[in-house]
């Protein structure tokens, strides 16, 4: 049976998102895209919540059956990290509120997974995924190739004996192993801007 994966780039500027079906040796794209965060103002918990209704829109237009999402990078820049770790949560809760079991990649996971090199950069990526899907992306997209790169890296993890994947099957059970990513967001939000 084919399987739907929702992939998940998480920021609160910008998110990227990738719908894929897969089944055996193929992958298709249904839908890839961006959302952006400029027009709701600078208030995070505001983000937040967008980030929180835009992922659920999405879940509820194209009922992926998993979600994969890639885990914040360590920088050195803590509020950053904070910030980024409460995007990907919430992005994770819209998910579990939708029942869908949640992979998490960390991002030398899946350019590794792409690639073959973990430490490859965006344009790599992106046009590893070109060669493998046989299409062409758009170089200001690197969002949204991102959550692809996510999704087709959680496909090949699924879809391979012996792929090791971060799985929640429950809010609580991602809670409890990440207790600092719980939000409380709050206010209004506007509708997704796809890329083209």
């Amino acid at each position: 049976m084919p399987i739907r994966i929702l992939g998940i780039d998480p920021g609160t500027n910008v998110l990227g998102f990738a719908l894929i079906e897969a089944d055996k040796n193929r992958i298709d794209v249904l839908e890839i895209g961006v959302v952006t965060f400029g027009h709701v103002g600078t208030e995070h918990a505001v983000k937040l919540r967008y980030i929180f209704e835009q992922v659920q829109d999405l879940i509820q237009q194209y009922r992926p059956n998993e979600m994969a999402i890639e885990a914040p990078f360590h920088g050195k820049n803590v509020q950053s990290m904070l910030k980024l770790g409460r995007a990907q949560g919430v992005a994770i809760a819209a998910g579990m509120v939708n029942g869908l079991t949640i992979a998490e990649y960390l991002p030398k996971k899946v350019k590794s997974a792409i690639t073959g090199n973990g430490n490859a950069s965006k344009q790599q990526v992106s046009g590893m995924l070109g060669n493998i899907l046989h299409r062409t992306f758009e170089e200001k997209y690197f969002d949204a190739t991102d959550a692809l790169a996510v999704a087709v890296c959680h496909w090949f993890q699924r879809s391979r004996p012996g792929g090791s994947t971060k799985t929640y099957n429950s809010w609580k059970a991602f809670l409890r192993e990440n207790p600092e990513k719980a939000a409380d967001p709050q206010a209004g939000v506007q509708k997704i801007k796809k890329m083209s």
